[in-house]
């Protein structure tokens, strides 16, 4: 919607442009005394009306479009559509079971193919049973890739046979070898201090550290995340068939970037990107994962060694242990406060691999304060590290919003006030801020046993508030999330319906990361592999949720991942309204809310 809206409605004005030109050529009319209509072109005094299907036996199509401006474009006071609720047209198939995925592609002669990888992220195959491989029942070929090997047979049953006895010598000195996660991320503590390696400044207005220094108060926080699992329903997977000459192939795969693909492929093969017939498919979630090209180029090595179709299955175990993860993270916090009550310091450090991934949402361009140093800190780990919805919002507005918080509780003004307070010169993220405390009934008492939570976020254009209601059982130390709150200024909202699904589903990730993902690495190999050991959030965890929209005259804005940073943030906020105890490591698991209760 962001990207093509304006695009689309001043391609939509030149063909409509087109129409009133034939028409009033053929009835010699003044082209401004016609207007349309749904389907017609209409001249009113005269009350003459001809139907678009009409028109296409006369009309002379021009060699190059009419002008039209933005300033003739249709007021939004007279959308039809736009802003109303239309049925999507995906949703029967994938109702009935009809739409095609990825993984229900069949094509003539199609066998298949797996890949065992390696357990250590990006280590290399020294070596492996070959013969025995080969041998088994079913089995076409082996395939040696930098990071594993492949097997091709004739059916899923077959590979899995061979995968069963696979062996492979696995390489040494692969970067992530003898990685533990968790010490690792303790020690992020020390690189983020004063005698930690410099690092990239991602943005800096006035002079934070003489603001610190003479402040009243100063507040300092760590908050950290673990790494995360895209979690995606579809395990990864692609059918490639390279021709025999292997200089083409067609492709059939669910991805986020058919071109990305289409183009990977190209580059293994070392042909025009002319060469490869790219059929995109449904796919069962994305969040990021399936912007790589990884498993597409996969298929397609599988498919030259033999020259036939394969279809290539990640199983849910591949997915997980070598998944490209969101990066685990530390946030370092300090504020400092005047005399006067009033936030004028602000430094935030972020400590991680990931590279530009860990920065995204870091700056805080509606909050009102003075004086900023904002920068990042690499730790470099050998792990696969990728974009997971938001990409870096989630940890970095956790932390951003939960110190709010801190800071409002020490200068005993009431969060949400406080909010109001530093977002003064944004009225629009004001008006957001507003309506959810209006929505959330934020000055009445929540019921008995229960507390809320505030945050702000501002992402891909969108600005967002959310309240969280929550209960803690302090004898498991399960959280419970039981209301979520949520208002929205995405410009103009194109499709009510669509936009409250992202809108739902982008809560429903943050509030499955805040309270449940954790992915671990210990000497280089991910712990977990299903998700039997790796929780996400289950139909009876989900909370009731509220969407409005502000009315906005701005262009859309993406909504896709506006809620997803709101939920760490407002569901920690609530958590210490509750119970008077920080929780400042996420996820929020019934282990680390059990030792915050002890403090």
């Amino acid at each position: 919607m962001r990207g093509y809206f304006t695009n689309l409605r001043l391609a939509g004005a030149q063909i409509r442009r087109v129409l009133l030109d034939n028409v009033a050529r053929e009835w010699n009319v003044p082209a401004g005394e016609l207007m349309t209509e749904p389907g017609v072109v209409v001249h009113a005094s005269s009350g003459r009306r001809i139907s678009y299907g009409e028109i296409a036996a006369f009309a002379r199509v021009p060699s190059e479009l009419p002008e039209v401006g933005e300033a003739e474009l249709k007021s939004p006071d007279d959308f039809r559509l736009i802003g109303h609720s239309v049925p999507r047209h995906d949703i029967p198939a994938k109702t009935d079971g009809s739409a095609r995925y990825g993984m229900d592609v069949r094509v003539p002669g199609m066998l298949y193919g797996m890949i065992v990888r390696s357990p250590v992220h990006e280590a290399r195959p020294a070596s492996f049973n070959e013969a025995e491989l080969r041998a088994q029942p079913g089995v076409v070929g082996t395939v040696t890739l930098d990071y594993g090997v492949g097997v091709i047979g004739e059916t899923v049953e077959a590979v899995f046979g061979a995968r069963d006895v696979m062996n492979i010598e696995w390489a040494g000195g692969a970067a992530a070898e003898g990685f533990d996660s968790v010490p690792a991320l303790e020690s992020y503590a020390d690189i983020a201090g004063p005698d930690g390696a410099p690092g990239r400044t991602i943005s800096e207005s006035g002079d934070a550290a003489a603001a610190l220094d003479g402040a009243a108060r100063r507040y300092e926080a760590d908050f950290y995340n673990d790494y995360a699992y895209h979690a995606q329903m579809e395990p990864l997977n692609a059918v490639a068939a390279v021709n025999e000459a292997g200089d083409g192939a067609e492709v059939w795969a669910g991805t986020q970037a058919a071109d990305g693909a289409r183009a990977a492929v190209a580059s293994t093969l070392g042909v025009p990107v002319e060469r490869v017939t790219f059929h995109p498919c449904y796919l069962g979630g994305g969040f990021g994962r399936r912007s790589m090209s990884d498993y597409v180029v996969e298929a397609v090595h599988l498919s030259r060694a033999v020259r036939r179709p394969v279809k290539l299955i990640w199983t849910r175990e591949d997915d997980v242990q070598y998944g490209a993860f969101r990066p685990q993270s530390l946030q370092r916090m300090t504020g400092g406060v005047d005399a006067g009550g009033d936030l004028t310091a602000w430094t935030h450090c972020v400590v991680g691999d990931g590279g530009g991934l860990l920065s995204s949402g870091i700056r805080i361009p509606y909050y009102d304060i003075p004086n900023q140093r904002i920068e990042s800190r690499g730790a470099r780990h050998g792990v696969r590290t990728k974009h997971w919805r938001a990409v870096g919002h989630g940890p970095n507005k956790f932390a951003i919003e939960a110190f709010i918080d801190d800071i409002a509780r020490g200068e005993s003004v009431d969060p949400y006030r406080f909010r109001r307070t530093l977002l003064r010169d944004a009225p629009r993220a004001v008006a957001v801020l507003d309506e959810v405390a209006e929505m959330a009934g934020w000055d009445e008492r929540p019921p008995s046993g229960r507390a809320r939570g505030i945050a702000f976020a501002e992402r891909s254009g969108s600005l967002a508030a959310g309240v969280a209601e929550i209960s803690v059982d302090e004898t498991s130390g399960r959280i419970r999330v039981h209301r979520f709150w949520c208002a929205v200024d995405g410009g103009i909202i194109v499709q009510p319906d669509n936009a409250r699904a992202q809108l739902e589903g982008g809560i429903v990730t943050g509030l499955s990361s805040a309270l449940f993902e954790r992915v671990t690495v210990r000497d280089g190999r991910v712990e977990q592999s299903n998700y039997h050991d790796y929780s996400i959030l289950r139909m009876s965890d989900m909370p009731e949720i509220d969407v409005r929209f502000i009315p906005s005259r701005e262009p859309p804005m993406g909504l896709g991942e506006s809620g997803t940073p709101l939920a760490g943030g407002a569901v920690a906020n609530a958590f210490a309204a509750l119970t008077g105890r920080p929780i400042r490591h996420m996820p929020f698991t019934p282990e680390r809310v059990l030792e915050a209760l002890e403090g």
